[in-house]
């Protein structure tokens, strides 16, 4: 697997890495209240009664909360605990205006379960699995906004009783690469299921990451936590800078301390924030406003039954078509890619050829014309027409790029344009061969160096035998005519 070590002046040292994620609950309320949750709305504008923790104000749990986190505990195999509870969490915190957050720390909606991961994507087959700890729902805090004013900070509420799921991993990522593979799987099957959109610049998805080093195989070391962060790439670099500092200053004679810490972005490096709280710093207990959650096998079966086709099991149905594992990989990362493809089967296309022209030739023609993969003009639908003709030798390969440019600029029929511009290429063997014959015999001197043992100048014959036919002859037919008639 990935083997990634840190060398100190004593000897190697081992990274161990786990990771709390949290996601935004997609739904259009919060988790204990009826106020709106889009992204984006002016400061203070979709806080309820309940968000600004008014005198007397009641929580009531969102059932579309519990299913969505109950549909993502399903998705990655693992354990739905029937009864859950809710806790209180306490800390003053300026946009926390309850003084204590509900969250579930005794008693989770979601036990352990496993995520499979691919840490070096050009080798798709070699996997790991990463454990799952658990998931519970909790209620997000505000936003302080230290930019608005020279002396104070202000507060929006708006993300305020948002609901949230923490998934935490067990620590079993040993490298930044295989983290990264956890968070981009993770937010692909959260996509997926649909229980969160894993946009991590709009913070509705992000990372606390949990780091500490040994001696391979060794006792855990201390572990620092870092918070907050918002970025895959800067997760891997949280893990790469955390791991060498903690290492110096083990090697210094120091102490690693069990404290949490912030990520600057613009300088790669961590800093101190505060010291690690233990669970009993928050005097958690059970909420007094709150029932315990009691799910029965109806509502189970229901979340079960309504979960798409998930990333693995899409992967091994492309596979099982002859598609290579790099390209099924990529085909099934994200979900609107992958249920693009699926359309581009279903209006006909050929699987192999269609991962091939998805992955390899569409995304650069789509990139120099700065046109987004699900802009409207990219329809399957089109991709299939323009496969289905280069399947049939109706146009080459090379002219299924050019089709498909002139597509995206003018919109129509891809097989109309062939026919308007005359595109059409022959495969009549009589008039491809009358053809070659001609370019032979003009070139009597060259068919003699190419049968003196010159084989490059075989490529010479096919690009005239293309240019006299307007690039219209089938380059299959143009290729076995010339070995036939040169001898092999």
């Amino acid at each position: 697997m990935t083997d990634y070590r840190i060398k100190g002046a004593s000897g190697e040292y081992e990274v161990v890495i786990g990771l709390e994620v949290h996601a935004q609950v997609t739904t259009a309320a919060k988790l204990f209240s009826g106020a709106a949750t889009a992204f984006g709305a002016e400061p203070n504008t979709q806080v309820s009664l309940v968000d600004a923790a008014m005198p007397g104000m009641l929580p009531v749990p969102n059932r579309e909360c519990i299913r969505q986190a109950v549909r993502t505990g399903m998705a990655i195999e693992a354990k739905i605990n029937k009864w859950s509870r809710f806790d209180r969490k306490n800390y003053f915190y300026a946009d926390l205006p309850q003084g204590y957050q509900i969250s579930q720390l005794y008693h989770p909606l979601v036990g352990e379960g496993e995520i499979t991961v691919s840490p070096d994507e050009k080798k798709p087959d070699q996997t790991k699995t990463i454990g799952v700890e658990r998931i519970h729902v909790e209620q997000d805090a505000g936003k302080l906004m230290h930019d608005q004013h020279p002396t104070m900070s202000y507060v929006d509420l708006n993300r305020s009783g948002v609901a949230l799921m923490e998934i935490v991993s067990k620590p079993d990522m040993r490298s930044p690469a295989e983290a990264g593979a956890y968070l981009r799987k993770l937010r692909s099957i959260l996509r997926y299921v649909g229980s969160c959109d894993g946009n991590m610049e709009e913070g509705s998805m992000r990372a606390d990451v949990n780091v500490s080093v040994r001696k391979p195989g060794g006792e855990l070391g201390t572990r620092t936590e870092t918070k907050n962060v918002n970025s895959v790439r800067f997760v891997m670099q949280v893990i790469e800078y955390e791991a060498k500092r903690q290492v110096k200053l083990i090697e210094e004679g120091g102490e690693v301390a069990q404290e949490t810490r912030l990520f600057d972005p613009n300088k790669g490096t961590t800093r101190t924030l505060r010291s690690k709280e233990d669970a009993h710093d928050y005097r958690y207990f059970p909420d007094p406003d709150l029932l315990p959650l009691e799910l029965d096998d109806a509502f189970l079966e229901e979340c079960r039954a309504s979960l798409p086709e998930l990333p693995d099991a899409k992967l091994k149905r492309f596979e099982d078509l002859g598609i290579s594992p790099y390209n099924a990989a990529v085909l099934t990362a994200e979900v609107e890619t992958a249920k693009w493809f699926d359309r581009l089967l279903d209006a006909g296309a050929e699987p192999v050829a269609a991962s091939n022209w998805a992955n390899s030739v569409m995304p650069g023609i789509l990139n120099a014309k700065e046109i987004a993969f699900d802009d409207e003009r990219n329809t399957p639908e089109a991709s299939a027409e323009i496969l289905s003709m280069v399947d049939k030798g109706d146009i080459s390969k090379g002219q299924a790029k050019e089709v498909f440019e002139i597509y995206l600029d003018e919109g129509g029929s891809p097989a109309k344009i062939v026919e308007d511009k005359g595109m059409k290429q022959t495969s009549d063997t009589g008039a491809i061969e009358a053809e070659v014959d001609k370019v032979l015999e003009a070139n009597a001197d060259k068919v003699e160096e190419y049968k003196g043992g010159k084989e490059a100048l075989f490529g010479f014959f096919v690009g005239q035998t293309m240019k006299a036919m307007r690039g219209q002859a089938n380059p299959q037919v143009v290729n076995q005519i010339l070995r036939d008639k040169l001898g092999g």
